[in-house]
């Protein structure tokens, strides 16, 4: 059976969406993880 180029190129295009979608799930989870870092160093600074 034959598959359409259309068929094709919207998996394509899905593929890519779906890289997206986990690059932006890295971002927050990345920008997530160093604001905890950053504010257990912030509460060590400022504890005696």
């Amino acid at each position: 059976m034959l598959r359409s180029p259309k068929f094709v190129q919207c998996k394509g295009i899905t593929n890519c969406l779906r890289g997206i979608r986990n690059a932006w799930h890295f971002y927050y989870a990345l920008i997530l993880v160093i604001k905890v870092v950053c504010s257990g160093f912030g509460i060590a600074l400022f504890t005696p």
